[in-house]
């Protein structure tokens, strides 16, 4: 008889445990006009994804340079991350998408000249095909986005650039784009384009400086977004980060500005993303 409930467990638990984990999918792709070319892209799926008919709030979860869409699942462990957050009751089940930004040309960004348009893509083609695709609440309300370093600075312009369309935005060790004109003309050159017009230089600088976006941001879009924003102390892109929450403060913007002991490496972000869930979860939440 003992043996028969030993043989019982050991048949059941397995199945217990697999029912409350995530699963992820990380070789997946999707056609883009935009792009020309297929794009792969990620996706965690919440442990009672497969079991409900419900729909979930979305995180996009963005990458940083160097890295493509399997880098939040191999080196950030977001499945093990987010179902321990969920099952803690820490966060809400999310479904979380991670797009790879590393193909063709590196960045979430159109370049100067409009001829790679990979933000038109993410926001033409790839969210109506993952909203489309997937049961997602496709409201504000239960759209974030997330990233590191290159993904962080992505983060912090898509949220920007489209305050209606995220209710938070966290960018991590963020890089938050030029701090000047001439820094832009700079970095632009850097990367091999100098022969860009000042026109272009200058639009560049408008559309990809956070503190160029913040400056000009009116103030009915103020709290359109909520803040979280993460850097640590001896990151080299710790100075622009400052200069972001300096520059929030001063124009009286809601956010959130957490320095912790740590430097530009995977293991700052894992400690990251559970606060990430955490702060992006509230938003999802009914108070």
């Amino acid at each position: 008889m003992f043996k028969q409930i030993l043989f019982a467990l050991a048949v059941f638990f397995p199945f217990v445990s697999l029912a409350q984990s995530g699963k992820v999918s990380d070789n997946l792709s999707m056609p883009s006009k935009i792009l020309k070319s297929s794009r792969k892209y990620a996706v965690y799926f919440p442990p009672d994804y497969e079991t409900s008919q419900r729909s979930y709030p979305v995180l996009y979860l963005l990458h940083g340079g160097g890295d493509d869409h399997t880098g939040w699942v191999q080196f950030g462990e977001v499945q093990h991350i987010t179902d321990k957050a969920i099952a803690e009751g820490k966060a809400t089940p999310m479904i979380i998408v991670m797009p790879d930004a590393n193909t063709g040309q590196r960045g979430y960004f159109n370049d100067i000249k409009g001829e790679w348009r990979y933000e038109d893509f993410f926001f033409e083609e790839f969210m109506p095909f993952i909203e489309k695709t997937y049961r997602i609440k496709a409201d504000k309300r239960y759209r974030a986005v997330a990233g590191l370093s290159m993904g962080g600075g992505g983060s912090f312009m898509y949220a920007l650039h489209h305050p209606e369309l995220f209710s938070s935005a966290c960018p991590l060790s963020a890089a938050a784009g030029p701090i000047t004109l001439a820094d832009t003309k700079t970095q632009l050159e850097r990367r091999g384009i100098k022969d860009a017009s000042a026109a272009q230089v200058e639009n560049y600088y408008k559309r990809h400086s956070t503190l160029a976006l913040l400056e000009a941001m009116p103030d009915t879009t103020k709290k359109a977004v909520r803040w979280y924003i993460d850097c640590g102390d001896d990151d080299f892109l710790y100075e622009g980060n400052a200069q972001v929450h300096v520059a929030m403060r001063k124009k009286e913007i809601p956010h959130e500005f957490r320095v912790r002991n740590g430097g530009h490496t995977w293991t700052y972000w894992r400690e990251a993303l559970p606060e990430v869930l955490t702060f992006i979860s509230q938003a999802f939440h009914q108070h």
